[in-house]
């Protein structure tokens, strides 16, 4: 079959999604009984749509969230104390256009990490920059660039991303160069951007674990007192759905 000249065009355009239909409704003898407007209209929304398939790729790319988790697929059913319609107002991210800040709090097992990456999955699929770390690694990550002269480029990406994801917050006490780069990090996204924290310490805790009290009382400050709370309890969800497996 000859190859359309109109294909060239598009692909000469950047409008890859609108060839690929193209190529897909001259293949398909079903496609002729459709009018031009109705062509224009299929082949606008598969532009729109590649558009959005690729732009979701490399947001997630870039956010390095650690599981594939989607909203859709929270599991209300274990009784670990989240609340649907909660958690659900909170996917639609209203808190984030505000620069609120949110806590997931609760003990180790029970979705924490989970759930997050569940909403940076959301906020990508809204258009959202999203930027995952694990505070022990990023601390460690940030302390090694000191020495490389990556230190600045690195507190610049997290500080754009509008919304930044701490997990696994509070599992160490923090030195004072830790203390210092946390600060530097929630100054710059205070007001400006949102910060999620997941940690297996009740907030009451948080004060020790940063250690210095006159830069706990200012982390503190930035960090919880415009911040979303959702506390968990309950068994840890990998051992209940092991007890599953092995009854099943």
């Amino acid at each position: 079959m000859l190859k359309h000249p109109a294909l060239d065009l598009l692909h000469t355009l950047g409008l890859h999604g609108m060839a690929k239909a193209f190529t897909e409704l001259d293949a398909n003898s079903e496609a002729e009984s459709l009018g031009h407007r109705e062509w224009l209209g299929l082949l606008l929304d598969r532009e729109k749509s590649w558009r959005q398939d690729k732009r979701l790729t490399a947001r997630l790319r870039v956010a390095k969230l650690r599981q594939q988790a989607c909203v859709e697929d929270v599991d209300y059913r274990n009784p670990r104390g989240l609340d649907r319609a909660l958690f659900q107002k909170l996917a639609e991210g209203e808190w984030i256009d505000a620069h609120d800040n949110l806590a997931l709090i609760g003990p180790t097992g029970v979705g924490k990490s989970w759930l997050a990456c569940a909403l940076g999955h959301k906020a990508c699929r809204d258009n959202r920059s999203v930027l995952y770390q694990r505070a022990p690694r990023l601390f460690e990550d940030l302390a090694l660039a000191r020495g490389d002269g990556r230190h600045p480029r690195l507190m610049r990406s997290l500080a754009r991303a509008e919304l930044l994801i701490l997990d696994d917050w509070g599992l160490e006490p923090l030195d004072a160069a830790a203390r210092h780069d946390l600060l530097e990090i929630l100054e710059e996204r205070y007001g400006r951007r949102s910060t999620m924290i997941t940690s297996q310490l009740p907030v009451e805790r948080w004060h020790e674990i940063i250690g210095d009290p006159t830069y706990a009382d200012a982390i503190m400050d930035r960090l919880v007192h415009n911040a979303h709370r959702i506390e968990l309890t309950g068994e840890s969800m990998r051992r209940i759905r092991g007890k599953q497996s092995r009854k099943a």
